[in-house]
């Protein structure tokens, strides 16, 4: 990843990216219009006491153009990636890894398939912290969900076959709200690695935007940032890097793509301004290996 720190907890840069994500979860689960529930995304930010001022429902502070656009980009993304979590199973993929997992909950709020086993991969304390959460919440687990504590920039293959993961066996990988944390070498390596590990059959779903850092210039997003009290600029990876989509079909996968602003449109979702701005041209792909 960029200059940010070796590790992480949900309080300190890329993991308060996170609880940052489970805010627009929890706007997106209490809008009328939502696309997505997740009846523990409110819990995990009040439970993460997050910088700034960080609405977790609709009305008031949730309603500001710039966490409308928050909420509208995690509840299109989410929903992109929860109809590929279903496309998947429904091709009879049981083996599935969630990449930089954060406090996703998606083990908890989907109906998986008997036999499913789920992988999440991420830093030890962003995982701990989000067990703690959901075991107080009662939340049980609707599919073999499996933490594992690594780091995405080195020795994850190795930790995730030791947690039980099977290279044989057909795979979804999810990366949501991932690649650009990366550094352009960070995001070739993730390629390779993901690649070398997929059996034929397998499916990843992957949220990008190579231009993310230079839209971030934008002074209502500098603004939203800064409510935060992130500096995303510093986070997100700088340097021109692969586009995972032209990666994937060079190396023998099928790719459709299409963007956030496109995905919006069939999900019968209108962005905002600055959603429009900022996050339109988010670019969300799946893919298949032959």
């Amino acid at each position: 990843m960029t200059g940010a720190a070796r590790t992480w907890d949900v309080r300190t840069g890329v993991g308060a990216t996170a609880v940052v994500a489970a805010a627009g979860r929890a706007v997106e689960t209490h809008r009328q219009d939502g696309l997505l529930d997740d009846p523990y995304a409110e819990a995990l930010v009040l439970a993460a006491g997050p910088p700034g001022n960080v609405p977790t429902r609709p009305g008031g502070d949730g309603e500001h153009g710039n966490w409308r656009a928050l909420s509208d980009l995690v509840g299109i993304r989410g929903k992109f990636f929860d109809d590929a979590a279903r496309r998947a199973a429904g091709f009879g993929v049981r083996q599935v890894v969630l990449l930089a997992s954060g406090l996703d909950t998606r083990a908890h709020r989907l109906d998986w398939p008997a036999g499913t086993v789920l992988f999440e991969i991420d830093q030890p304390a962003v995982l701990e912290f989000k067990n703690q959460v959901l075991r107080v919440a009662g939340a049980q687990a609707r599919c073999d969900r499996r933490p594992v504590p690594a780091d995405l920039r080195e020795g994850w293959p190795d930790a995730l076959r030791d947690a039980g993961f099977d290279p044989g066996r057909a795979t979804l990988w999810i990366a949501e709200g991932l690649l650009y944390y990366l550094t352009p070498d960070g995001q070739r390596g993730l390629l390779e690695s993901v690649h070398a590990l997929s059996a034929p059959g397998s499916r990843w779903a992957i949220e990008d935007d190579p231009h993310f850092l230079e839209r971030m210039d934008d002074p209502e997003a500098r603004a939203s940032s800064e409510a935060l009290g992130l500096d995303l600029r510093s986070l997100l990876g700088a340097g021109a890097r692969p586009d995972p989509g032209e990666w994937l079909r060079t190396h023998g996968w099928i790719v459709e793509s299409r963007t956030l602003r496109t995905a919006a449109s069939e999900y019968g979702r209108t962005l905002t301004p600055v959603g429009e701005r900022v996050n339109g041209p988010f670019v969300l792909v799946n893919a298949r290996k032959a």
